[in-house]
């Protein structure tokens, strides 16, 4: 197995896209990472400060815990709050 790192995209929908002016973003990440490590990266950007703690990440079109492993293959989202009524 080797360590080198991997590219991801990242499809952003409603208010994400909004901010960040784009509908996606791609991101440099170790093998072996984890939804809750690419959620860290995005954080990094400084139009992600307000992110939830907990911000709904789809991968693959399921929804994906922090501790899920990410290939460079994968197909993710991040998904905006909902609201109405």
């Amino acid at each position: 197995m080797t360590l080198a790192g991997f590219q991801v995209r990242v499809l952003l929908f409603g208010y994400y896209r909004e901010l960040a002016g784009t509908s996606e973003l791609q991101f440099d990440l170790p093998a072996g990472s984890r939804v809750e490590d690419l959620v860290t990266a995005i954080r990094s950007d400084p139009l992600f400060w307000g992110l939830p703690s907990t911000p709904a990440v789809a991968v693959n079109r399921r929804y994906a815990p922090g501790s899920q492993v990410l290939l460079s293959e994968d197909e993710i989202a991040l998904i905006p709050p909902m609201s109405g009524g």
